[in-house]
Formats: structure tokens, C-alpha cells, sequence
């Protein structure tokens, strides 16, 4: 594990991150989703694509990495190109879980692998929008460290500031920014994920002009234990 600090807007951010095959000329970056971190990206991938470099980030307030204001995820994509650069790293390739995939889409690398990401905007259920309500009532009265009460599973254990990182990114459309792509873009689904339907994943597909579409067995980490079926796949297109 490395550090490297990168500043933005006057705050300092400390990025965890591994490095693999390091003398490879091609790159990959990967990036998790919610909630987890690049240990996930690294268990799942570090034995293919031996061709490439890998470089495993944690985004900053997951895993390793800090945070001390709150973002949106294009300024997480800001950050980590900063990052990059800081590393003097141009990935021809980037792979995006959940959350992360938003923020490797807004990177626009030549190659994009995205996995059951995060971006359209699915309906709330009435117990959703019932406890929503509940909370903007009640939340004048309340003292500041009862919003963990209400908040999603996805928040579980995050600080205030994460929590307000989680309200400004969950309900994020991406529609508009998925339909601009027009570059490579692959794109892998769980058959069972119930985090991100498999019907967002098929938006996705028609949104992107130039992207390929596959379901495979699993849930929302289904690509935990398919690895060597993504990297199977994605040497047919020469990757």
C-alpha cells in the first residue's frame, strides 16, 4: 500500500492505493463502490489481466483514504484525476463498481468496464419516502447524531461528513452523462443484485451508443467471484 496527499480547494486528501504489475506500459484503474474499498477490486482482479498495470484506489473516505469536506462525484472524479496525474498514470481503461462506476464515467477513459454501477435513478418505495418525510419533520428538534438513525444501510458506521457525501450523490441522474459516452463501454450485471436492478443496467446499455451488455450469476458483488468470466469476455475485444 502507498499514500499519496492531493490537495483541492484548499483541503488535503491522503489516497490509498496499490500498485501491480508495474511494468507493464497499459493501464487499469479500479474503483469500488459504497461502502467497500480496493481490497474488493484487488481480490476479484489482481490474478488477470496480466498485460496491464493494475492501480487500486481507495476513494477518499473509504478504505485507507481521508476526507474532511463534503463531496459530490464529479469532484470525486476531479480528485482522482489529480491523482493520476500526481502519479504520472493515463489509464487506458477503467473499471467502476456501484458508485464507482459514476465516478469512472465521468473520467471518460478510452475503455470503460462497468460493474452494476450506480446512476439511474430507480423509484422510492412508499417505506422510503415515508421515513424521508419523518426525518425532515423531525429533524429541527433532534440533536445532530441521530441522522444515523434514519440513514440508509449504505451509511452504516459513516461519519457526518460521508453522510452528507451519501445525500448528495444517491439520487444523482446520470442519464445525460451515460448517453455522451461514446466511447468502448462494457458493461456487467448481476442476474440477482438488488442494489442496482437489472433494469438500470439495461438503461445503461441503451443510453451508451458504443457498449456491450452481460448478465451474469450473482448479486451486487458478482464480480467478486467472476473474474476470470470478465476477463474471458473482455479478451474477445482484445482487452
Amino acid at each position: 500500500m502507498a499514500l499519496k496527499e492531493i490537495s483541492y480547494q484548499n483541503h488535503t486528501f491522503t489516497i490509498s492505493y496499490e500498485l501491480l504489475n508495474q511494468e507493464a506500459q497499459n493501464t487499469i484503474l479500479f474503483l469500488h463502490g459504497w461502502g467497500s474499498s480496493k481490497e474488493a477490486m484487488r481480490h476479484a482482479f489482481s490474478q488477470y489481466f496480466k498485460s496491464y498495470k493494475h492501480v487500486y484506489v481507495d476513494l477518499p473516505g473509504f478504505g485507507n483514504s481521508s476526507i474532511d469536506m463534503i463531496l459530490d462525484t464529479h469532484e470525486y472524479a476531479k480528485i482522482i484525476s489529480f491523482f493520476l496525474k500526481q502519479i504520472g498514470c493515463e489509464p487506458n481503461i477503467v473499471f467502476g463498481h456501484s458508485y464507482g462506476g459514476k465516478v469512472a464515467t465521468i473520467l471518460n477513459p478510452p475503455k470503460l468496464v462497468l460493474l452494476s454501477t450506480a446512476g439511474i435513478v430507480v423509484p422510492k418505495s412508499w417505506k422510503v419516502k415515508t421515513k424521508i418525510w419523518l426525518y425532515k419533520s423531525l429533524k429541527p428538534l433532534l440533536p445532530q447524531h441521530f441522522y444515523k438513525y434514519f440513514a440508509a444501510k449504505d451509511v452504516d458506521g459513516m461519519n457526518q461528513t460521508m453522510y452528507g457525501v451519501f445525500k448528495k450523490v444517491v439520487n444523482e441522474d446520470f442519464s445525460d452523462i451515460f448517453s455522451k459516452r461514446k466511447q468502448e463501454t462494457y458493461i456487467f450485471w448481476g442476474k440477482e443484485d438488488l442494489a442496482t436492478p437489472l433494469e438500470s443496467g439495461k438503461t445503461i446499455h441503451k443510453l451508451v451508443e458504443n457498449s456491450y451488455f452481460y448478465v451474469l450469476d450473482g448479486d451486487h458483488f458478482f464480480f467478486l467471484k467472476q473474474g476470470n468470466k470478465i476477463n474471458s469476455l473482455l479478451e474477445k475485444f482484445g482487452i
